[in-house]
């Protein structure tokens, strides 16, 4: 009877084991809709022949990653919406928004991944999905949040890969200078042409691509992160700040809050920066217009006194005046990733004086304000 009972319970745990082997081979695979439209908020100047900065803010959500073919056709209709504009030639420099490279963990995963209605059941799925990888990435793990670090850490190498393919690839097929955002990976360096993933600490940083769809030089690191994500990612303070030739100038790049620290432009104007792309994100919805969480920042940073806006305090210490730049661009992310969504009105400065944006409200016919992707456009 003992014998019956033991080979019972192994036959049930083996067909256990099978049947979520399967479960977790089975990828989302379901219908796919996405507002394709983008509005445009500011044209400013006139086109001259020395190029231009051009500010994609998307409007971007869960189901846009789960393929990189799906990104990169949402991305890509932005773009042609911008060429058809006329504001694509071989001197424009694309700027996208801070982490739109990090959500590409999201790329094949399964349905309820994407159903799930908070970033934590979103984030319980994927470790379940990906039971294997998400122990190995466990035991590799660095900070104080192991957790999320094994999150990133599980799908670097493909997500490094799905990156270039996406922002490389339209980089090549537009013609244009891609600033590339951000995305978080482990160790992250080019290597003949291609990004790589190592086994160090996460860090969040930025890959400008090429005409020909090819990396310019060496991830730019982000010096500061942002707090909330200080636990996993790791300040890259002594990171060098890239400044590369691009057909439009000498181009450098400042991820997110990075922006805000005065030395950072004084570096600038060091390798005689002239144009400064600012990829940005803020999370929470609404809180653009909320009150400004200046207590966890560093003495050095000095404003006014009073108290600030999260959008006022963006815009008095992003894109500060400097003496070799003579344009600049902070773009932001829109959309909803479960129940973490996003804020940000992209903006654009000339000669450290940022330029006037169009009254606030308006918006395509059926799109809320404060949601809809957004295009401003920096004639040089």
């Amino acid at each position: 009877m003992r014998k019956i009972l033991g080979l019972s319970t192994a036959l049930l745990l083996v067909i256990i084991f099978v049947s979520y082997s399967l479960w977790t081979s089975k990828r989302h695979a379901g219908h796919y809709l996405s507002d394709l439209r983008i509005q445009v908020v500011l044209n400013d100047g006139k086109p001259g022949g020395r190029g231009n900065l051009l500010g994609i803010q998307p409007e971007l959500f869960p189901a846009d990653y789960s393929s990189p073919e799906r990104l990169h056709r949402k991305l890509a209709a932005y773009l042609q919406q911008a060429r058809d504009q006329g504001f694509i030639n071989d001197k424009t420099i694309v700027v996208l928004p801070e982490h739109i490279g990090t959500w590409l963990f999201a790329v094949n995963e399964k349905s309820q991944f994407y159903q799930a209605t908070t970033i934590e059941e979103a984030m319980n799925w994927l470790a379940v999905s990906n039971p294997m990888q998400f122990a190995n990435a466990m035991l590799r793990a660095k900070g104080e949040s192991r957790v999320d670090d094994a999150h990133i850490r599980m799908k670097a190498s493909s997500m490094a890969r799905d990156y270039q393919t996406v922002f490389g690839g339209l980089a090549k097929e537009f013609g244009v200078t891609l600033v590339a955002g951000s995305i978080v990976l482990p160790g992250p360096s080019v290597e003949d042409g291609q990004l790589q993933a190592g086994n160090g600490a996460l860090y969040n940083c930025s890959v400008v691509f090429g005409r020909d769809g090819r990396p310019m030089g060496q991830p730019q690191r982000q010096l500061f992160p942002a707090w909330y994500l200080s636990s996993y990612i790791r300040a890259g303070k002594d990171a060098p700040l890239n400044v590369i030739d691009t057909p439009a100038g000498r181009l450098g790049t400042l991820i997110g809050s990075d922006s805000w620290y005065p030395r950072n432009y004084a570096r600038l104007d060091e390798k005689g920066a002239e144009l400064i792309a600012v990829p940005a994100f803020v999370a929470g919805n609404g809180a653009w217009s909320r009150p400004w969480r200046a207590e966890k920042l560093p003495d050095e940073l000095h404003v006014e006194p009073g108290p600030l806006t999260e959008g006022e305090a963006w815009k008095r210490l992003t894109l500060a005046p400097t003496r070799s730049a003579r344009a600049g661009i902070s773009v932001f992310m829109r959309g909803q990733f479960w129940d973490q969504g996003s804020a940000g009105d992209s903006f654009a400065s000339r000669s450290g004086q940022h330029i006037p944006e169009p009254p606030p409200g308006v918006t395509p016919k059926g799109m809320k304000p404060g949601h809809g992707a957004r295009l401003i456009n920096l004639w040089l």
